[in-house]
């Protein structure tokens, strides 16, 4: 005979053993050390793909102003560097100096360094200039080189002066005259091959007007109807040719001749 259901508030068997293995954990295994270094070896693998996987921060825009101040500070620290730089070379009172500047300078800043090396005048330079402006001040017949010829005295047949007169060129030669080693020295006009002979015993020097660069003169101290004179036959006074006890009525004369009147307007 078949067995009734099972009475009220009673479980079968059968259900009573699968709810128990439903709800009935399996029981933990005991791990061994093997598996403990791999299994944290794992987790740090996952820690580090999680930190690979962030992205860096996007870099700023060239626009930035951030940026750019970065750049900029960099520029300022360097102090110019990396401007292309051009030679000079400058000389002055004889002395060369080698300069490099900055080929994208202005002529403002070009004119203040060439200013600031001129003003550094050496002293011995110093000292010359001095000493000529000294000369400039003293009358020319004061002077050594000159008192030495002037001390001989005014020659016997030199030509006779008249003071405070002008006149025209003789036309004889202007004779009977030192020259700077105290030999006597002539004075001709060639007016129509517009030449000045300088005559002395050794030689005759002919020479063409336009060739002579200045002519100057000062009345002789003690003699101011005599003048020494001078005719520069170069560029500096080292080429003066001197000619002491000019009569001081041809003075003006011998100017107009050899510089032309037009030198005086």
């Amino acid at each position: 005979m078949a067995a009734a259901g099972a009475p009220d508030g009673m479980e079968e068997p059968g259900m009573d053993t699968e709810a128990e293995t439903v709800a009935t954990e399996a029981p933990a295994r005991p791990v061994n050390c093997l598996e403990a270094e791999a299994a944290a070896g794992a987790a740090a693998e996952d820690s580090g793909a999680a930190r690979g996987s962030l992205q860096p921060a996007p870099a700023q825009p060239p626009g930035d102003p951030a940026a750019q101040a970065s750049v900029s500070n960099g520029e300022d620290a360097g102090g110019g560097a990396g401007r292309e730089l051009v030679d000079l070379k400058i000389i002055w009172n004889k002395t060369k100096h080698d300069v490099k500047f900055p080929l994208d300078s202005t002529g403002s800043e070009l004119k203040q360094k060439i200013h600031s090396i001129t003003v550094n005048t050496p002293k011995d330079a110093a000292q010359q200039d001095a000493k000529a402006e000294e000369n400039k001040k003293e009358p020319l017949c004061r002077q050594k080189q000159h008192r030495k010829v002037l001390d001989k005295g005014k020659p016997e047949d030199v030509m006779p002066s008249v003071k405070g007169a002008q006149e025209r060129l003789p036309t004889v030669p202007l004779s009977g005259m030192y020259n700077k080693s105290g030999g006597k020295v002539r004075l001709t006009f060639k007016l129509e091959q517009d030449q000045l002979w300088i005559g002395t015993k050794e030689r005759t020097e002919k020479l063409p007007m336009g060739s002579i660069k200045n002519v100057v003169s000062e009345p002789i101290e003690g003699h101011e109807d005599y003048h020494m004179m001078a005719f520069q036959l170069g560029p500096t006074e080292a080429s003066y040719y001197w000619v002491y006890w000019v009569p001081t009525q041809y003075v003006d004369a011998i100017k107009d001749t050899v510089l032309g009147k037009w030198q005086y307007f």
